[in-house]
């Protein structure tokens, strides 16, 4: 008897992971505009819904049950976010100002594929340089770390846009070239380090 209200329990648990995690990515796709997608993917959230809430809706009278189908939906809303986190879907467009306008900011975006708009602009201490960066969110954090290597104390901000059109960089972008590009600049920057260390 314990050993099936404990099986009961997981299964409930197990679907409503399920569920939520999906229905988690589904917006998630909404939000994003893969509209066909989404609804693909509803349709597999509606059956562990309905499968999940039957189970629970069928067992009343036990009580562990209602708290498996409650932790199951919490556990799945963290599970869902960090699938969404891994997708990295879309784009962002990052800000940066640098209070050292001397400094190459935009040269050495473009070296390593980025597309990037860059102006003069002045802030309470002086002259600034302002930068406009976009990029696929999969890139995200490898953007801050050249933006920090290039100036440790620039102000960066960034948010997600809601539509992009036009731009040379954006077809780069969309057809992976910043990647490719990216890749042949470390891959030359590799190539540069051993030379110079078989010369020494």
């Amino acid at each position: 008897m314990l050993e099936n209200a404990l099986i009961m329990v997981a299964i409930i648990f197990i679907v409503n992971v399920l569920y939520v995690s999906i229905m988690t990515v589904r917006m998630i796709l909404t939000l994003k505009g893969r509209t066909y997608i989404a609804a693909f993917v509803s349709v597999f959230e509606m059956v562990m819904y309905v499968v999940g809430l039957m189970l629970v809706l069928d067992n009343l009278n036990q009580f562990q049950n209602v708290i498996a189908y409650a932790v199951g939906f919490a556990t799945g809303l963290i599970i869902g976010s960090k699938i969404e986190e891994k997708l990295a879907l879309g784009y962002i467009t990052v800000n940066v100002v640098s209070a050292n306008p001397d400094l190459n900011f935009t040269q050495r975006l473009r070296e390593k594929g980025y597309g990037v708009t860059s102006w003069s602009s002045y802030g309470m201490d002086g002259d600034r340089l302002s930068v406009q960066i976009l990029t696929p969110r999969k890139y995200e954090l490898r953007l801050y770390e050249t933006i920090h290597e290039i100036d440790p104390k620039a102000f960066i901000i960034s948010y997600e846009p809601k539509r992009i059109h036009g731009g040379f960089w954006v077809k780069q972008v969309r057809k992976g070239k910043l990647m490719r590009k990216e890749n042949n600049n470390n891959k030359e920057q590799k190539q540069n380090e051993s030379q110079e260390k078989e010369q020494s």
